[in-house]
């Protein structure tokens, strides 16, 4: 899927999108933050015929032939959805009765998702100090709880073992714990995997999990795990992406994102216990950030 050019006018662009689709030519027609009207087509090899047909349209989009053809399409459209209607109605929607993810589960969040699943059965969900010791952004034994600030500043990392930064992500604590962080992973990693590739959730991952768990050291010390930070990272990427760039193809319906957004505050309320509200934060806030910049940083970037 990509861009071909923009048009001006909304009109204009949706007769060349019928038109297109006229002569067998997938595409979507979106606004971008310019006011423009972007037109995307879905299918590579269309890319260069798609444009020959823009330069064509820009030159005269009044032609009749436009305007028919997209006449055309629309009530070709029309046709297909009234003929798709009876056999839809005959349908059990299983989403109704089974929970069916957005995307099917990509190979790198199925890898995290088995590292999660792996690590907390052998640390007994956090009870084998051990390995926990191993995994932990540095060992209690260094920095029991509290302002980390007031104590060496991560000796283990200083001393190479970078994976620290990292690896709490792994640890969890409880059934629901990592029940509910395997299932936003399932649905927020895999769409990200499915839009836009495994490497820039793996970038993500990594960012995100840096930056959530260095801030809660810093502020409560080393005690904490879990991929909640990483989640909600994903979370403001895919809202931000969903809101202003829509030909991502990211997007959250915006009951999750009040779900989360509620489990968020009810979290940071206390009434759920001890919670890495930093990290949900950090992550968070680095996650819309990331998603933001990337929406508009191409087109400020164009007009530079």
């Amino acid at each position: 899927m990509r861009p071909i050019g923009a048009i001006q006018n909304e009109t204009l662009a949706l007769r060349f999108g019928g038109f297109l689709s006229s002569r067998g030519i997938d595409n979507q027609v979106d606004n971008n933050s310019r006011g423009a009207w972007e037109v995307w087509i879905l299918d590579d090899d269309n890319i260069e015929k798609a444009k020959s047909l823009l330069d064509r349209f820009h030159q005269n989009p009044d032609d009749p032939a436009y305007t028919d053809a997209a006449r055309t399409a629309a009530r070709q459209k029309q046709q297909e959805e009234a003929a798709q209607a009876p056999k839809r109605n005959r349908v059990i929607d299983a989403s109704a009765v089974f929970y069916v993810p957005p995307v099917a589960l990509g190979r790198l969040s199925m890898v995290l998702i088995a590292i999660s699943v792996l690590v907390t059965l052998l640390t007994t969900y956090g009870g084998d100090a051990r390995l926990r010791q191993m995994l932990s952004i540095t060992e209690f034994n260094t920095v029991e709880s509290g302002d980390a600030s007031q104590q060496e500043w991560l000796p283990e990392v200083r001393r190479g073992q970078v994976w620290r930064l990292f690896t709490p992500i792994f640890l969890h604590f409880g059934i629901l714990h990592i029940l509910f962080n395997m299932l936003w992973l399932q649905d927020l990693g895999s769409m990200i995997e499915a839009r836009r590739g495994p490497w820039l959730l793996l970038l993500l991952t990594l960012v995100l999990a840096g930056t959530s768990n260095l801030a809660q050291y810093t502020v409560a010390g080393p005690s904490f795990g879990g991929m909640s930070g990483v989640v909600y990272g994903l979370l403001g990427y895919i809202w931000m992406q969903g809101r202003y760039n829509p030909a991502s193809g990211l997007s959250l319906h915006p009951q999750t994102v009040t779900l989360m957004l509620v489990w968020f505050f009810l979290c940071l309320s206390g009434l759920m216990g001890p919670i890495a509200n930093t990290a949900h934060a950090v992550g968070l806030a680095v996650g819309t950030t990331w998603g933001f910049l990337a929406a508009h940083l191409p087109a400020m970037l164009r007009r530079n």
